[in-house]
């Protein structure tokens, strides 16, 4: 049984993106998805070969403290990636967003910044959760600045604590935010968002 349970049907959706809970039915997309930029090739990427997306599916669906979305373009319909609630922890109210991967096509545009608001948004108004947090690796300074940019709080650094695709161990760095810094972060996200409006790329 998963640690959160959220609506079969539920959908979050803001600015043209749209968050729903991942299932077969996303595969061809995804198969599509994860071939712009050959993500699986990337050092730092959890994406998917397209000959593993049916796996993929199936492996989010079994883990019990993980909860998977599908990403989706409401301009076309299609799902162009995926993300996910995951290390639950319901005792204290804690959980990260990640296991999160986009078309390369999407990159850098306004669908992270728009699926970080809408999780987090769900986290904190909804479910009532204290603490959201993120992760990524010490070699990807990308993702670094762009978790700080969305005012996360550095945690610390967790040494050797994950592999890349090619079998380097490196350490993982930890970000947070608590539900009393939630009303400034969300601010910003909205800025953000204001910011990118009415843009696909």
């Amino acid at each position: 049984m998963k640690l959160l349970q959220l609506p079969s049907d539920l959908t979050l959706s803001h600015d043209g993106v749209r968050l729903e809970l991942l299932d077969c039915r996303h595969e061809d997309d995804l198969v599509q998805a994860c071939q712009d930029g050959n993500l699986w090739e990337l050092l730092y990427t959890i994406a998917p070969s397209p000959d593993k997306v049916h796996d993929y599916i199936a492996t989010a669906h079994a883990m019990t403290d993980r909860v998977a979305f599908a990403v989706i373009d409401e301009t076309t319909g299609h799902a162009i990636g995926s993300t996910s609630y995951h290390d639950i922890l319901p005792h204290c109210l804690r959980l990260e967003i990640g296991y999160t991967w986009y078309a390369k096509s999407y990159w850098r545009t306004r669908v992270n910044t728009a699926c970080k608001f809408l999780l987090m948004r769900y986290a904190f108004e909804v479910l009532y959760y204290q603490t959201v947090a993120l992760r990524t690796s010490s070699l990807n300074a990308r993702s670094q600045t762009a978790i700080e940019r969305l005012g996360a709080k550095k945690d610390g650094v967790i040494r050797n604590q994950r592999t890349t695709q090619d079998g380097i161990i490196c350490d993982t760095v930890m970000y947070s935010i608590t539900a009393d810094e939630w009303p400034n972060v969300k601010h910003n996200l909205q800025q953000k968002m204001q910011q990118h409006q009415g843009q696909h790329d």
